[in-house]
């Protein structure tokens, strides 16, 4: 068994926070957040000394902890150890708790929208999408209700699904370079072979750039790349890498794809446009507009 995704004291600087996704550490870090007591009437000088003395004494623990977990990495021959935070059957330790929608921000349990809690984001949940259920791809927000039988290997289809995740298999920051790099791998994996090794679409045989340039999401401007692809089985369909900045942790780059069946039982491509002006910032939940709000989608 493993903990939930959160933040979790990081094993390999304890004097820091980690973003622990549930199933393996993210790039995500951060200090923890620590609320100075508030002084109350009429303390002495002495129960003040005592407090300051208190905090002394976490502070030099909190040292000698990293310094005991670095010199165990180096006894071992320097090997990076990253083991998952101790699973309680209870509530997780943590300084502080898992980042949640607050005040007039989002919630996860607004039916309208979809929260990717990671990268500070939420995703407008519209009418025949519904929240991702037995789906064997990474990283999936949401689906097109309802599954049909695939044209090429067996197995289950579904008509449409959007996925966001963080980019951090290298350090490319722009939005463009890393939509135009991102685009090649949406489709081969949608619509060439699954996770497995199967050709749901019996393959794909060819592409073409239908769209692409300037958008902005959730306050930042980012960078879309759209194909209209062709396979072997079924009528093709279409995928859209949209790439922005996060407002969050490091604000690595977020991708957020497109997978739309085309033909008459895909989703409207319009809601492509729709999904992607519906996102919102945990920073900003009442605006998406912002750096780069005067620009959109254009044909190249």
């Amino acid at each position: 068994m493993t903990p939930p995704p959160g933040w979790y004291r990081d094993p390999k600087a304890p004097h820091l926070e980690r973003w622990w996704d549930g199933t393996a550490w993210t790039e995500h870090r951060r200090t923890p957040e620590v609320t100075a007591p508030m002084p109350v009437a009429g303390t002495s000088g002495r129960a003040r000394a005592v407090a300051v003395t208190t905090a002394a004494v976490v502070l030099v623990a909190a040292i000698v902890t990293g310094a005991v977990v670095l010199g165990q990495g180096e006894d071992q021959g320097g090997a990076e150890i990253e083991t998952a935070p101790t699973y309680y059957t209870e509530a997780p330790p943590s300084p502080t708790p898992t980042p949640t929608p607050t005040g007039s921000e989002p919630s996860a349990d607004d039916p309208a929208v979809v929260t990717d809690e990671l990268n500070g984001i939420t995703l407008p949940l519209l009418d025949g999408w519904v929240r991702p259920k037995y789906v064997a791809e990474d990283d999936v927000v949401m689906t097109t209700d309802g599954t049909y039988d695939c044209p090429g290997d067996d197995g289950v289809c579904r008509h449409g699904l959007v996925m966001s995740r963080t980019v951090t298999e290298n350090d490319e920051r722009s939005p463009r370079a890393l939509a135009e790099q991102d685009i090649k791998e949406a489709a081969e994996s949608a619509y060439d072979r699954d996770t497995i090794g199967r050709r749901p679409y019996g393959g794909m045989e060819s592409h073409e750039v239908v769209k692409s340039g300037p958008v902005a999401v959730a306050g930042r401007a980012g960078w879309f790349v759209r194909w209209r692809v062709t396979t072997a089985e079924g009528p093709g369909g279409y995928v859209q890498s949209t790439v922005f900045p996060s407002r969050v942790g490091t604000e690595s780059p977020v991708c957020v794809r497109y997978v739309f069946d085309a033909g008459p039982d895909g989703p409207p491509l319009a809601d492509m446009e729709r999904i992607t002006k519906g996102i919102r910032s945990f920073a900003d939940p009442d605006g998406g507009g912002g750096v780069g709000s005067s620009v959109g989608p254009g044909e190249d």
